[in-house]
């Protein structure tokens, strides 16, 4: 068995990035990493809960801090952010040997700012400083507030991971945002060599939004029945194959050729949630239908498992990409568009993240107490 994810992906060189992070995972087993051929980490609230609380590692750092009067938002801030340095630290040779492409760790900002473009600024402003490491990435959300927050920390200098993004549209609004920021930054007679940015696509989840929809029509019959079945599961990938192409339009323009040769780095597209979306036994689908040669993939532990046992390594991301549109544009056929179905997904999204960081709020809140049980949670294989 192939259990390297650089391996397995043989000559070409996407990045596989690790969604998820755990203290004991990072510090304890030491070249476990390196090992499964991971060149970086992406982290949220929820994966932060798993860790944080469902692990139980940091028990007693969450009561020594609740004695000393810290709230809730504090400890989560001050845990959060001390894995993240850790987990930044064992990068750090990654990033430095490939001159700042690999070796990121990422950090999400507050879901509830996901509408505030001020509150956004401040807070990365924040973070970025707390942190300070090179090879980190603060996560914000790609909303349309954060289209100017997005220009203004660019040009501040710090590296953004752009998060929730489902839409076409939204993905050049993005790219257009960074490209900006660079522009800024020069003019202001800054270096752009060193700032980093990522655009984060949702693959599975748009269709997990369409196939329903598709599966009504198909139950339904009539003349619209066969489309509908041969749309089935396409709206995903098709998404992802058209955003690709977006992506080389945008950054193999005129314009951010002359932003390059002052040192400017190119907005990297990083797929995530790329899992299958139900526990279908495809479970590595999305990880070989987006294989490419130059952009990163986050893979949760269940699927880089199932990519390394029975996975299949080959560039299919610029396969077939005038059918990809074909299938955006048909879409629009069966009364729904993508547009609209993308804008639902990015507000639900943020409703849902919101509810689950006060969750965690709560649970901190709840961990606070001391209470008994085994501290030292199992060491989580990847293979």
């Amino acid at each position: 068995m192939i259990n390297n994810y650089s391996d397995q992906l043989g000559t070409l060189t996407q990045s596989g990035w690790l969604d998820y992070i755990q203290r004991y995972l990072i510090v304890e087993s030491r070249g476990l990493m390196e090992d499964n051929g991971l060149r970086g980490i992406t982290s949220n609230p929820t994966i932060f809960e798993k860790a944080i609380i469902d692990a139980h590692a940091c028990d007693a750092d969450i009561r020594s801090m609740a004695l000393l009067g810290k709230e809730p938002r504090e400890i989560y801030d001050t845990l959060s952010r001390r894995d993240v340095q850790i987990a930044a630290d064992k990068f750090r040779a990654e990033y430095d040997e490939t001159d700042g492409r690999d070796g990121y760790v990422c950090l999400e900002v507050d879901p509830h700012l996901a509408h505030d473009t001020n509150g956004t600024i401040l807070e990365v402003r924040r973070l970025w400083t707390a942190l300070n490491r090179p090879n980190v990435l603060i996560k914000v959300p790609a909303t349309e507030e954060s289209l100017s927050a997005i220009k203004q920390l660019i040009s501040d200098g710090i590296n953004l991971n752009m998060t929730w993004l489902f839409s076409l549209p939204r993905y050049r609004q993005v790219a257009q945002a960074y490209i900006d920021g660079i522009e800024k930054r020069l003019a202001q007679g800054k270096s752009a060599k060193g700032v980093c940015s990522v655009a984060s696509f949702f693959v599975s989840r748009i269709d997990a939004m369409v196939d329903p929809l598709l599966e009504k029509i198909i139950a339904q019959g009539g003349n619209q029945r066969d489309l509908a079945r041969h749309l089935l599961g396409e709206a995903a990938v098709a998404s992802a194959k058209v955003s690709y192409q977006m992506y080389k339009e945008i950054f193999d323009s005129v314009r951010f050729k002359r932003l390059k040769e002052k040192g400017a780095r190119v907005q990297g597209i990083l797929w995530t949630a790329s899992g299958a979306a139900d526990p279908d036994p495809v479970d590595k689908q999305f990880i070989e239908a987006i294989v490419d040669s130059s952009s990163v993939n986050a893979v949760p532990v269940e699927s880089l498992s199932a990519f390394h046992s029975h996975g299949v390594s080959r560039t299919r991301l610029e396969c077939n990409v005038e059918d990809a549109s074909r299938t955006i544009e048909r879409l629009s056929e069966l009364g729904f568009g993508i547009d609209s179905i993308t804008q639902t997904l990015e507000d639900q999204s943020i409703e849902k993240f919101k509810k689950l960081f006060d969750l965690l709020m709560e649970t901190l809140a709840q961990a606070s107490s001391p209470k008994a049980g085994d501290l030292t949670p199992p060491i989580v294989k990847l293979v």
